[in-house]
């Protein structure tokens, strides 16, 4: 990791290298990406099929591409008991969780006048998990259930399979458990292609959430206005805020919990204590010692990995607000007030006990969150990406009649005559 003191240009270089990382930045394999979905928007399934046989090197046809109820029985006979019973126990924080986000339609009444707001639950998404060489069974939970308490009626779900078609046993029981409605095997821009414009296997959905690789974040953002998208995630990225009442093991530990996920991924500490970035550092190459993944921590470190000293605990929270990273854990001697003072970030751990692999799992608020700064104007996932808002508006004759000669003046001074006809025809003598 580099080590260095804050200033205003270190903060600036930290930002622009962490924006590389962005996928916005990776335009070569836009054209790639585009090939893909105008591929499958042609050919529909032979495409889809085509790619899946390419990238995962399994042989599908419209017979198997959907998951049937006996692969589903299957997953529960294979899953480990013990998995399971987290599972469910996970299931219960998260949906207690996202039922305090449900939102209501409105209506108020004055005078003749109705004014409302209708809140429609979309009618199908679409929810992408990434597979190949990792299982992410927790994506599976923190994208299905806000769809679910939105009232979404129709959730399907695409990960890619293996050579022999089969998708892990934890990813289909968390879906089962979650209330999907259905699951494909197929992943990579050409399912994201799949479920934005439909094939003869899979329907056209209205939106689609989940995190991915560059081609599926480039896919999101070329099918972006065909559907909805939740965003186009980058790499994890952790910053830790810290004073020195920070436990240096902890601080490494939970650096590292991030740095595993990717060589492009994000670990950044920021403290007032010059003692507790010197010990965070030998602590990271203790770890680094037994950590299976060790190799893909060292290149993220290597690259992207900062411990930065303030001046004090003002310039570090500037500096945070700064970066506005996906996952913010203030461990300082008074991390609420710290935390009341932070405006951009995904989700906020406070204390030394509250670790990012618990809103990862466990907790109950969403781990999909904003990535490359986009904290600054981006939300984590939630109910409100999966309903639709519509405006109520009735007037009465009367209550009309009290207030068009205004809304006249208005369109007339925009030159829209029609619009003005439009309120004044209802009242000619």
């Amino acid at each position: 990791m580099k080590r260095l003191k804050l200033s205003k240009d270190t903060v600036s270089d930290i930002t622009q290298s962490l924006l590389k990382r962005s996928p916005h930045q990776y335009g070569e394999y836009e054209d790639t990406v585009r090939e893909i979905i105008e591929d499958v928007k042609k050919r529909g399934d032979d495409a889809l099929f085509y790619y899946t046989k390419k990238f995962d090197g399994a042989d599908l046809t419209k017979n198997t591409i959907k998951v049937t109820k006996e692969e589903f029985d299957r997953a529960y006979e294979n899953v480990d008991e013990k998995l399971l019973s987290v599972i469910r126990k996970a299931l219960v924080n998260i949906k207690d969780f996202h039922e305090k986000q449900r939102q209501n339609s409105w209506f108020e009444t004055k005078d003749g006048v109705l004014l409302g707001q209708k809140v429609t639950p979309l009618e199908r998404v679409g929810v992408y998990v990434p597979g190949g060489k990792a299982v992410y069974p927790s994506s599976v939970l923190m994208n299905i259930v806000p769809a679910k308490i939105a009232g979404v009626e129709q959730i399907i779900m695409t990960t890619p399979c293996d050579a022999k078609g089969n998708i892990p046993a934890s990813t289909l029981v968390a879906a089962a458990e979650a209330g999907v409605d259905a699951v494909y095997k197929c992943g990579g821009a050409s399912a994201i292609a799949a479920l934005a414009f439909g094939t003869e296997s899979i329907p056209k959905v209205d939106k689609i959430t989940g995190p991915g690789n560059i081609f599926v974040a480039l896919a999101k953002k070329a099918v972006f206005g065909h559907v909805s998208i939740d965003s186009v995630a980058g790499p994890s990225e952790i910053l830790v805020l810290a004073d020195e009442t920070a436990n240096p093991r902890f601080v490494a530990a939970d650096l590292l919990s991030q740095a595993e996920h990717d060589e492009l991924a994000s670990a950044i500490l920021i403290t007032t204590s010059a003692w507790l970035a010197g010990a965070v550092e030998e602590e990271i190459k203790g770890f680094l010692e037994v950590l299976s993944r060790k190799d893909i921590i060292q290149k993220s470190l290597d690259n992207f990995g900062y411990i930065l000293e303030a001046e004090s605990m003002e310039q570090a929270i500037e500096t945070a607000n700064a970066i506005a990273s996906e996952h913010l854990e203030i461990v300082t001697k008074d991390p609420y007030d710290v935390m009341t003072r932070i405006k951009n970030a995904g989700a906020i751990f406070l204390g030394e006990y509250s670790s990012e692999p618990l809103g990862d799992y466990f907790a109950g608020p969403n781990h999909v969150l904003p990535t490359n700064g986009t904290a600054r104007f981006f939300s984590a996932l939630s109910v409100d990406d999966f309903i639709k808002k519509s405006s109520v508006i009735a007037y009465s004759k009367e209550a009309l009649k009290e207030i068009y000669p205004d809304i006249v003046t208005f369109a007339k001074c925009e030159q829209l005559t029609a619009h003005a006809n439009s309120i004044e025809v209802r009242y000619e003598k």
